[in-house]
């Protein structure tokens, strides 16, 4: 899928000119620390799902508001305008955070079989993913904002892939690692998008970011020990997860640039 092409056509028509801004399933041998992690990162998934909105119901919300408020016909027809466009761009940004997702799998499904060609296929796919991600960000914040966020989420892919490794080899101290790094990154990617978006909450983003993380460890966990029908709920899990994060980048972006959208 040409995921950069889409998401760069559907952000160059909302803007027009845009100046950049200077786990039952865990293992029982994980150590304590590491079912700390995952504890935390349960705990934050859940406090997050009350602080972000999907963009659908924020959406419906803002057409009712919307409805009650505004001064003119003509008033009414620019916000329709406004969510249409915040819409379209939810719906890119999902396609992208779907693409992640479906190549991190595929990556592990690779490395759990030893099929080194098919592992460098996935993640050939993965990192172009990771690229458009960032991509999708550079029409709003510049170019050196795009080149940050891609190496903010090569560290999460790195992450991610490093626990896989670590959980085929059963290197629990490698998995306990991996997992500090991913609490790490996501840190560092909630304190970059808080900066440059005010309507990102670094907590929020953290905890979308956290239980995000705790999806792909849970998912690992489940395709190493091909407990198949657990990871299909893990996935269906893991979807409208990154579906909320997509739509909450989509609200924030709306909101922070309200004259673009229009």
């Amino acid at each position: 899928m040409k995921y950069e092409d889409d998401v760069v056509a559907l952000v160059t028509d909302v803007i027009t000119k845009s100046a950049p801004i200077s786990e039952d399933v865990m293992s029982q041998a994980l150590t304590s620390s590491n079912v700390a992690n995952r504890r935390y990162f349960l705990t934050l998934a859940v406090a997050t799902a009350a602080i972000i909105p999907i963009s659908e119901r924020a959406l419906a919300r803002d057409r009712h508001d919307h409805s009650k408020t505004a001064a003119s016909g003509s008033d009414t027809q620019k916000n329709a305008v406004r969510d249409q466009k915040t819409f379209q761009t939810a719906v890119a940004l999902r396609d992208l955070w779907l693409g992640h997702i479906f190549w991190v799998r595929n990556v592990s499904i690779a490395a759990i079989d030893k099929n080194d060609s098919a592992i460098m296929a996935a993640e050939k796919q993965a990192v172009e993913n990771a690229e458009a991600i960032a991509a999708s960000i550079e029409p709003f914040y510049g170019a050196p904002a795009k080149d940050k966020f891609f190496k903010l989420l090569a560290g999460h892919y790195g992450a991610v892939k490093a626990y896989l490794v670590a959980a085929v080899a059963g290197d629990v101290s490698a998995q306990a690692k991996a997992m500090q790094s991913l609490t790490s990154n996501a840190d560092q990617i909630a304190t970059f998008l808080s900066q440059a978006n005010p309507y990102l909450p670094k907590d929020a983003v953290q905890g979308l970011l956290l239980a995000h993380g705790g999806h792909h460890i849970q998912q690992i966990q489940q395709l190493r020990d091909r407990n198949y029908d657990a990871e299909a709920r893990t996935w269906k899990e893991m979807k409208t997860h990154v579906y909320q994060i997509a739509d909450a980048t989509a609200d924030a972006l709306a909101k922070q640039f309200a004259k673009k959208f229009f």
